[in-house]
């Protein structure tokens, strides 16, 4: 019998403003594999054959009106996935992954923003977030979205206001994730609250999450140990 290799995990962290949002931070957290990161406004980007595992963190950016640097990073994406890597993407990163693999005209902006800790229904049962007919809650908050995604995308779970909460890429080790399930209640609220004082967009949506009670059903205690053991021999 042969040891698994430990996996190797570059965080690509997508952050506009680290006094505001720390991705790493939050996701490091919950590693329990060597991983580095890379700050993708910086340019700074990680070789794609040169780790197992690759995370894509949300932005304060849009999808809709990318940067350079996203476009640069979308190439990473579609070099990373064809050589058999596992990619997880959340929020933005989900949305980013979705362009770099089905094109721009599977992102757009939200009809509504979707802010708080929400009930994420799972339509089908996976690994990664569980059995189907489920409803765990997790901590969200985006202004665009992934839509009308082609056959080799698997939705696996939906809400009301967001039809892709999350999807499998082409039965591949690819993931992406609308929400935040590395953010737990303090986090979020702090989060919440940040913006709020820093006149973020969506005033009164940030209000109502922050008068909610939160919930936050621990999916990531799911999603981490998933993800690191898929694509592993």
């Amino acid at each position: 019998m042969t040891n698994r290799p430990r996996p190797t995990i570059a965080i690509v962290d997508n952050s506009i403003d680290p006094t505001i949002y720390r991705p790493v931070e939050h996701w490091s957290r919950h590693l329990d594999a060597p991983w580095q990161a890379f700050v993708a406004r910086d340019g700074h980007l990680p070789d794609p054959a040169g780790f197992t595992h690759y995370i894509l963190t949300g932005s304060e950016s849009s999808i809709v009106e990318r940067p350079p640097w996203a476009v640069a990073e979308a190439a990473l994406v579609r070099e990373a996935v064809a050589g058999g890597a596992a990619v997880l993407g959340s929020c933005w990163g989900h949305q980013l992954l979705a362009y770099a693999l089905a094109g721009e005209a599977h992102v757009r902006r939200a009809a509504q923003p979707e802010i708080g800790w929400i009930a994420i229904s799972l339509d089908r049962t996976s690994a990664l977030l569980g059995p189907a007919g489920t409803a765990p809650y997790t901590f969200s908050i985006h202004y665009d979205e992934v839509c009308d995604l082609p056959p080799d995308f698997e939705v696996l779970a939906s809400t009301v206001v967001c039809r892709v909460e999350a999807f499998r890429y082409a039965g591949r080790p690819v993931w992406g994730l609308q929400c935040h399930p590395e953010i737990d209640i303090p986090t979020g609220l702090r989060n919440l609250g940040d913006l709020v004082d820093r006149g973020f967009k969506g005033r009164e949506a940030l209000l109502a999450a922050l008068a909610q009670t939160p919930r936050d059903s621990g999916l990531i205690r799911r999603i981490v140990p998933a993800f690191l053991s898929a694509g592993q021999p």
